[in-house]
């Protein structure tokens, strides 16, 4: 496995550039919307803003570098902390909250898809251009990230929204078997690759929706 790696500096610098900017719009998006809701917290823990280090932890952007490198892993930001106890409808509010992340993600997708698919259909670019390269990772990380984030186990996103919609019978046993349950699942489908599986499509499909076709 080792022994075909190849480390790639063009790759590299293109995929910490995207992964930077995209994990902390994503952070600025739940951490903006929570505060426009009511909630002082994310204001008064420097979160409403667009630099960088104030969405990350240590651990989070190691991962990140280790994940540019090699082109495998998983990265993080620092999660914005929330008490929808300020919101005036909390679990409503708390949905909104949640979706604002991969919203953004979503936004920076079309940011980028559109310009790409206007650049490849006038073929302003060489097919192996960095410029197209670039844009193309812009529109497959972001996409990538918000199909995970609305996996439905917790900490994504996902599992939030899901709570959020659910009956409040049937919301309390998803949260407890979440509880139990929701690491284990979350350790699984990575050491397995089921992530692969469960956004694959919908990300190669948003992809060609978006930029015009792979």
């Amino acid at each position: 496995m080792f022994g075909n790696f190849h480390f790639d500096p063009h790759q590299f610098i293109i995929s910490i550039v995207v992964l930077v900017c995209s994990i902390a719009l994503h952070e600025f998006g739940h951490a903006y919307s929570a505060d426009y809701l009511g909630d002082p917290g994310p204001r008064r823990d420097g979160r409403i803003t667009l630099w960088p280090d104030k969405h990350f932890d240590p651990l989070g952007f190691t991962m990140l570098i280790v994940t540019s490198i090699t082109g495998f892993g998983i990265a993080w930001g620092k999660p914005v902390t929330v008490n929808p106890r300020y919101f005036k409808h909390p679990n409503r509010d708390m949905m909104i909250v949640t979706a604002c992340g991969p919203l953004m993600n979503l936004l920076l997708a079309l940011l980028f898809g559109l310009p790409l698919r206007v650049m490849l259909d006038h073929g302003q670019f060489s097919p192996d251009s960095l410029v197209l390269e670039f844009f193309r990772a812009f529109v497959w990380i972001n996409l990538s990230l918000m199909f995970f984030n609305l996996i439905p186990v917790p900490p994504l996103d996902g599992s939030k929204i899901l709570y959020g919609l659910l009956p409040i019978d049937l919301a309390s046993k998803y949260e407890r078997f979440m509880g139990q349950y929701g690491m284990l699942l979350l350790m699984i489908m990575f050491f397995t690759g089921a992530f692969g599986y469960l956004i694959g499509p919908a990300v190669a499909h948003s992809y060609d929706l978006i930029v015009g076709g792979m």
